[in-house]
């Protein structure tokens, strides 16, 4: 399996119509830019994974951590791996939110 990350910055002037109407039309439309992976399809399984900076998943990237999950569960038992997964992801993005707020400070 191979995925592609990226996290569009929601409030770009290019995303800004779209996602003033729709909550995760940034994600989406992003997910389906990775058409450029097509050829990878013969041999390898592979899901784009696409985040907003604000934290709504596309489609697909959350069906695929939802699958994920659900087969930690399955390993563990444990019935909340999906929901300890969303969170650590969503840990992870936070801190690298600020860590691209704080370098827009100038540091004199």
């Amino acid at each position: 399996m191979a995925w592609d990350v990226t996290v569009p910055y929601i409030y770009a002037e290019s995303h800004i119509g779209n996602t003033a109407t729709e909550a995760g039309a940034a994600a989406n439309q992003a997910a389906v830019k990775s058409q450029k992976y097509d050829e990878l399809a013969s041999t390898h399984i592979f899901h784009p994974v696409a985040i907003e900076t604000g934290g709504t998943w596309s489609h697909r990237a959350g069906e695929l951590l939802q699958e994920i999950g659900r087969r930690a569960t399955l390993i563990t038992r444990e019935p909340r791996e999906s929901t300890f997964l969303f969170q650590q992801l969503s840990i992870a993005l936070q801190t690298a939110n600020a860590v691209a707020f704080l370098y827009t400070f100038d540091s004199d």
